[in-house]
């Protein structure tokens, strides 16, 4: 298997746990939060799935960008079947693109994100994708502990 086939099935295997956990949350608990400072479960669904578009341009861009006019923005947040539909487009284009590179470019292409605090190789960069939603997404499942409501199991 070639590098970028393992990162793409990294990618399908942490969203469809994801997944899992989000349709597992209870409708009157999508706008739960732990504290006045926290996202809401259901902001955090969306907070993964725009951060990943983010991700996207800002690897097509060799690093962070200077605008970013999220697609997300334009709709209010209503559901999780909602916030998965709306992503639908843009994580098959981020998963094409990331299906296409190759060993070389995994290794020699940088993603300049100086302005958060560092500059990775691109291959560096994707695991840092997946692994921002498998933290949200243990998170999600924390706040399903702390509020008392049954957690699926992801360990299928």
């Amino acid at each position: 298997m070639k590098p970028a086939e393992l990162i793409v099935l990294n990618f399908e295997e942490i969203r469809r746990r994801s997944i899992k956990v989000w349709r597992s949350i209870p409708t009157d608990y999508l706008d739960w939060k732990p504290d006045e400072e926290a996202m809401t479960c259901l902001e955090m669904v969306r907070h993964v799935l725009d951060s990943e578009h983010y991700y996207h341009l800002a690897i097509l861009n060799r690093g962070s960008l200077e605008h970013y006019d999220s697609p997300f923005d334009k709709q209010p947040i209503v559901s999780i079947e909602q916030e998965i539909t709306l992503s639908e487009p843009l994580r098959a284009s981020f998963i094409e693109m990331a299906g296409s590179l190759t060993a070389e470019d995994l290794s020699h292409i940088l993603i300049d994100r100086s302005d958060s605090g560092y500059i990775r190789t691109l291959g560096d960069m994707l695991l840092r994708v997946g692994y921002h939603e498998s933290i949200h997404t243990g998170q999600l499942l924390d706040y399903l502990r702390t509020a008392g409501v049954h957690r699926v199991n992801i360990w299928d």
